[in-house]
């Protein structure tokens, strides 16, 4: 599995939506992630990653999409 399609299984996770968003689609406009499920979903990307995230990094623009969110993990990788 590649790190994108780890991604897309922990945002499933997550938001219990089951349908696969676009790369480049908003996660918080779609209604997959909202305040509240960011939190979850990045303690989800730090386990499956193994890295850290910052509170510095706990920013909505940097996890808007697939491939923020792939391009961060790459990032701290």
């Amino acid at each position: 599995m590649d790190n994108r399609q780890r991604i897309i299984a922990i945002l499933q996770a997550v938001s219990k939506n089951t349908s696969v968003p676009g790369a480049d689609e908003s996660l918080f406009d779609s209604g997959y992630l909202d305040s509240f499920a960011l939190p979850d979903m990045v303690s989800e990307l730090e386990r499956e990653f193994h890295i850290q995230v910052p509170d510095s990094d706990l920013h909505p623009r940097k996890f808007e999409s697939i491939e923020r969110i792939q391009s961060y993990i790459e990032s701290r990788l």
